[in-house]
């Protein structure tokens, strides 16, 4: 019995060391960048895109395609590393718990 109460406790504090890190994650920015630095995505690892920065010299209707794409794989590559960020959390949050491996996505 002592060991289902220790296992209840350890969840509850999961439950709340959750909750302080999905409120951290939102303070959380990375910036996903394409082209060179020619488009800057800027989001948070809650997947919350906070802003775009676009080169002039991407302003022309003939580059129109090309900006496309750039946005593209810059929120791509933001959204790859607010996953990374968000793995990280995990990490850091589970690892003193003694859970098993796997659980949460490890």
């Amino acid at each position: 019995m002592a060991d289902f109460l220790g296992m209840m406790k350890q969840a509850a504090q999961l439950q709340s060391k959750m909750q302080e890190m999905q409120d951290a994650l939102g303070n959380v920015e990375v910036e996903g960048i394409s082209g060179g630095g020619l488009v800057v995505v800027r989001m948070t690892a809650k997947m919350d895109v906070k802003g775009v920065r676009i080169d002039p010299s991407l302003m022309k209707a003939e580059e129109r395609e090309v900006l496309e794409d750039l946005l593209v794989t810059a929120l791509g590559d933001a959204r790859r590393k607010a996953e990374a960020a968000v793995q990280e959390k995990m990490q850091s949050l589970t690892g003193g718990l003694g859970l098993p491996p796997g659980l949460f996505g490890q």
